[in-house]
């Protein structure tokens, strides 16, 4: 059935011939490309359609190599509280600060809180925070499928999450932004052949 799917329909086709490519040529993205991609990101459909994403986009080598270092530097500290070996720490740091620094473009994807509903009680503020959370992430799949179908290859990367006040201030964001993900994007230098495991082994029909 998917076959026949990815035949007729091109967001199909999109969806199922995406892969996570982190290897890209040294070409720089034409803005209009970058822009498409982040336009992509907006129509996502969003909690309350308060859109509460924010973009900062790097393509400076400098701010690439300032931020690559800023989070190693994290990365490192936290590795090493957990008594990791030094060896497999370096080979960590290493390549997330080659990651970030060989990609033309990073597209580090925020949350803001500022539109969205606030409470008098803590569990629906947390319940409101986790809706902002799903809807930045239904924006990065959005620009992920994008940047597929400009051709070029793109990479979502978590690791803000664990050092949120360092990306921030890295990138000197304003107070509100709270880093979600870093998309690495570029003209893919590899390719992928990833499979899923079947539908069955991950759905209940009731």
């Amino acid at each position: 059935m998917a076959d026949s799917v990815i035949s007729n329909t091109g967001i199909f086709d999109a969806i199922f011939t995406r892969r996570s490519l982190r290897r890209y040529q040294p070409v720089p993205v034409p803005r209009e490309h970058i822009e498409q991609v982040l336009t992509a990101g907006i129509w996502a459909p969003s909690a309350h359609n308060r859109q509460p994403w924010r973009f900062a986009v790097i393509t400076l080598e400098e701010q690439k190599r300032a931020l690559a270092q800023a989070m190693g530097e994290r990365l490192r500290h936290d590795l090493q509280a957990d008594h990791v070996p030094q060896a497999i720490i370096d080979a960590d740091a290493e390549r997330s600060y080659d990651r970030l620094t060989s990609a033309p473009v990073l597209i580090v994807l925020c949350l803001s809180m500022a539109d969205m509903d606030t409470y008098t009680d803590e569990r629906r503020n947390e319940r409101e925070f986790i809706m902002a959370v799903q809807s930045t992430a239904m924006c990065g799949q959005n620009m992920l499928l994008a940047a597929h179908a400009l051709g070029l290859g793109a990479c979502w990367m978590c690791a803000p999450l664990f050092c949120p006040d360092v990306v921030r201030d890295a990138l000197v964001l304003p107070d509100d932004w709270q880093p979600q993900g870093i998309i690495t994007m570029g003209y893919p230098a590899q390719e992928r052949e990833r499979t899923r495991e079947p539908l069955e082994t991950r759905v209940l029909w009731r």
